[in-house]
């Protein structure tokens, strides 16, 4: 079972814009950060729980694929608009993706650091 996960960002700032902005729809904000010397970050979660961290400080690592549960297909589509107003990539607008399973609806944008971001709702309409 996975508590939290974290990277680097090239540009804290630009990060922690696109996250606030394309994670809302989620249900997901900026619950914590910290600044130690030249290193900072933004925790974002639920509640007063951060499980996803994006900090400053490092050198950002390889492209990754990160997935976000959405409770609706509605959400998935406001979170595929947010991000790409917040300066993300389109990587795949807000469908159903039947090769994985007939009620995968998602939406894929790439974020600041050419990451690829996913809101996924499992549901049927």
């Amino acid at each position: 079972m996975i508590d939290h996960y974290g990277f680097s960002a090239t540009d804290l700032g630009a990060s922690k814009a696109f996250y606030l902005a394309a994670l809302a729809p989620l249900g997901v904000g900026a619950v914590m950060e910290y600044a130690d010397g030249e290193e900072a970050g933004v925790g974002f979660g639920e509640g007063d729980h951060p499980y996803f961290w994006v900090g400053s400080g490092g050198v950002p690592g390889p492209h990754f694929h990160l997935a976000f549960a959405a409770g609706s297909r509605a959400a998935v589509d406001e979170f595929y608009r947010a991000a790409i107003a917040a300066g993300g990539r389109d990587n795949g607008g807000p469908g159903l993706r039947p090769d994985y399973h007939a009620n995968y609806y998602a939406a894929f944008v790439f974020d600041p650091d050419g990451h690829n971001i996913e809101a996924v709702c499992h549901e049927p309409e």
